[in-house]
């Protein structure tokens, strides 16, 4: 967000998307991935996966309104 930072980024590999929710734990309810940072929660997204496109939605909407992380 502009001047705010970051509140999400999204990282392609082969055989998946991972999504990093940078105040994932904030987030209701919390993203499944653990992560090595406290706050930060990912989300990986496989090509066959059945992807519940109305709580990612939700999630990236809160995930929005929190302070966002300076890179």
């Amino acid at each position: 967000m502009d001047g705010d930072g970051w509140f999400l980024s999204i990282h392609c590999f082969t055989k998946y998307v991972k999504v990093a929710f940078f105040r994932g734990t904030s987030l209701q309810p919390i993203p499944p991935g653990d992560s090595k940072t406290k706050e930060t929660r990912y989300l990986n997204i496989h090509e066959n996966d059945t992807l519940d496109e109305a709580r990612f939605a939700d999630w990236v909407k809160q995930a929005s309104r929190l302070p966002g992380e300076r890179m």
